[in-house]
């Protein structure tokens, strides 16, 4: 819930943009990489040879197949894990606000926190796939990986707009989470970003069950500072970001029970995880991007965020 005259339709990026460079900044304070090698463990074996790309790592690079045949070939690797990362982003028209506090609306601080995230994934060698849920303008994109898979990745998250109701679309959560039940094999990280607001109320053990065959799920609440604090005071006249609930209070009053539900919020969220081996990062839209990146590397390694 937040004050009417805070609601945009269109993203308010602020000191959010440009994404591109935020993104860049954000993942070269980040240790650069989720694991240290996707060729590495048990159940590897070797795939055969192709013909060397630029841009393929050098470690793989068959010296010996270039003495005999003057080419160059890169080794592969065939193995049961897949080491993707699977990006769902909650567009929804909550995820528009910003708060004269926040440098930009939640869903521009979630779109850098992607973007960066995709950007170490992918300097790994890891594909990278964008799910979403509501927005305007959206586009979901398959798991790939390579320098194109970045731009296509920033393109998407600069063009969408936040909007729709899960109120009303009561298939929104299924659109995302089908492909990624399908398609994300042992190994893969889920990461999906969102205030956790007027979600169906079956979503959080949905999100749950995607940990399920080797998939991590690390979910990030991302909340905008005066959400997390509720500093209002005195009458204020509040609107829901989706649907159209309208409530006039004295913030004083609610202040107390209101927190305490955005805490229950967050506990049933991370009670679902948490048995599963996922995590639940919170954050709020003026945080430093870099330690809420770092926050869900840990997670998805298994560590305590």
């Amino acid at each position: 819930m937040i004050r009417a005259r805070q609601i945009r339709s269109a993203l308010d990026w602020g000191r959010l943009a440009p994404l591109r460079l935020q993104a860049r900044t954000v993942a070269a304070g980040v240790y650069a990489g989720m694991h240290r090698s996707r060729r590495r463990g048990t159940g590897v074996e070797f795939g055969g040879h192709r013909s060397y790309v630029r841009g393929d790592d050098l470690r793989w690079l068959d010296h010996r197949a270039f003495l005999r045949h003057g080419r160059l070939l890169v080794r592969e690797f065939e193995t049961e894990t897949d080491r993707s990362l699977r990006l769902v982003v909650d567009a929804t028209g909550s995820m528009g606000y910003r708060s004269d506090s926040a440098p930009g609306a939640k869903l521009a601080f979630a779109a850098v926190v992607a973007a960066a995230l995709a950007r170490i994934a992918l300097a790994s060698g890891d594909p990278v796939g964008l799910d979403w849920i509501g927005g305007e303008r959206r586009r979901p994109l398959p798991a790939m990986a390579g320098r194109e898979a970045f731009e296509r990745l920033l393109l998407a998250l600069e063009a969408v707009l936040p909007g729709g109701d899960l109120t009303a679309d009561h298939h929104a959560i299924a659109r995302a989470i089908n492909p990624i039940a399908r398609h994300a094999r042992r190994g893969s990280v889920v990461v999906f970003l969102s205030d956790l607001v007027d979600l169906p109320e079956d979503a959080g053990q949905r999100f749950a069950a995607l940990a399920t065959e080797g998939r991590t799920v690390v979910v990030v609440r991302v909340l905008d500072p005066a959400e997390a604090t509720f500093p209002f005071s005195g009458p204020v006249r509040l609107r829901s970001s989706e649907g159209a609930r309208v409530v006039e209070t004295d913030a004083s009053t609610v202040r107390g029970a209101y927190l305490e539900a955005l805490e229950q919020c967050a506990q049933r969220w991370q009670d679902r995880l948490l048995p599963r081996g996922g995590a639940l990062v919170r954050a709020t839209s003026d945080a430093d991007p870099i330690e809420i990146v770092r926050a869900v590397l840990a997670a998805a390694r298994g560590l305590r965020p």
